[in-house]
């Protein structure tokens, strides 16, 4: 091979390594794109699964490196979400914390988001969805005490990540669809979504109006308490499992915002939280009536039973006397 060819073949190399770097430059996804093409499905999540859409965002944008990693591109995972025993999809493997991990993979990216809600729903998470749904900084504080990541500043890169590029914004877009019960534009009602006028949701407790009735695309409705929680009434001797299946949320949740266990079985009308209880009741006292328990007070004013517990300096189990005052507020 003489110098001449040499050297043009060289030159020929060099074109194409710039071109080939050009063109990765071009398809590379850059954070403010990212953004852009999934911050309306972030704002859907957090309308149906009540998970900040900011920390959806933000754990997409560290997890994928802003939508640009192998598993991203070659799987559509954008959140590193392991296969795990229960998984029955799409796989692939890649070297993570041991060689050749399994991960799921997903016909359409959309499927990782909506995967992603429903991995934050395990028993594992359950305390996260105890915080303000607009506090980022809590969540994100929470994702990393629950184990979700291994990376010591996983929360400080959230908070980060969110702050720099105003992703906050999107909560507050997600709570006025949840404050009007409606979805982003362009999607339709897939899972049990809240519909409650902006009339009704600025009633909340004001005046002494009936709870607000709320319509889902099922056979029974869903209304909002006085304390602003969303309830349903069941039907006699329903499992919680039954309930669960209907209202499409976790046997944990209906658990955990009612202070059952298994073995419960509700009575015909009964009200049923779908949401965490609040730390105030309704109303500033209660006067117990006969037969009541701290439960039944709970429950009737929407108070979380270890509130009204520490309120009064009761047990679950403390005897109740009738014409007793307790207080639903800390003062």
């Amino acid at each position: 091979m003489n110098m001449k060819f040499k050297a043009r073949a060289f030159t020929l190399f060099l074109a194409l390594t710039a071109a080939s770097s050009a063109w990765a430059n071009v398809d590379r996804m850059l954070r403010g794109q990212y953004i852009d093409m999934w911050s309306e499905e972030a704002v859907y999540q957090m309308v149906v699964h009540y998970i900040p859409a900011s920390i959806t965002l933000a754990q997409g944008i560290i997890e994928s490196g802003d939508g640009n990693s192998k598993l991203a591109r070659t799987a559509n995972n954008h959140f590193g979400i392991k296969c795990h025993s229960d998984w029955q999809g799409g796989r692939v493997y890649h070297d993570d914390d041991s060689k050749g991990e399994c991960f799921r993979q997903y016909e359409d990216a959309k499927q990782s988001f909506e995967d992603h809600s429903v991995f934050l729903k395990r028993s594992r998470y359950a305390k996260l969805f105890e915080l303000k749904i607009t506090d980022y900084e809590a969540w994100a504080n929470g994702l990393k005490e629950c184990g979700y990541a291994t990376s010591p500043t996983y929360t400080q890169q959230l908070i980060k990540v969110i702050v720099e590029n105003e992703l906050y914004k999107y909560d507050e877009e997600g709570v006025k669809h949840i404050k009007k019960g409606t979805l982003p534009e362009g999607r339709t009602n897939t899972a049990p979504i809240a519909v409650i006028s902006e009339k009704q949701s600025r009633k909340g407790r004001h005046n002494n109006d009936e709870p607000a009735v709320i319509t889902l695309g099922r056979s029974r409705n869903v209304s909002v308490s006085n304390n602003k929680v969303k309830f349903t009434n069941a039907k006699e001797d329903e499992t919680i499992a039954e309930l669960a299946n209907e209202m499409d949320v976790m046997p944990w949740q209906l658990k955990r915002y009612n202070d059952i266990d298994d073995s419960y079985r509700f009575s015909e009308g009964e009200v049923i939280y779908l949401q965490p209880k609040r730390k105030n009741g309704d109303e500033a006292s209660h006067t117990v009536k006969k037969g009541e328990s701290l439960r039944i007070i709970s429950q009737l004013h929407g108070i979380k039973l270890k509130s009204l517990m520490k309120y009064n300096g009761l047990n679950a189990d403390s005897p109740l006397s009738e014409g007793q005052e307790l207080k639903l507020r800390k003062k």
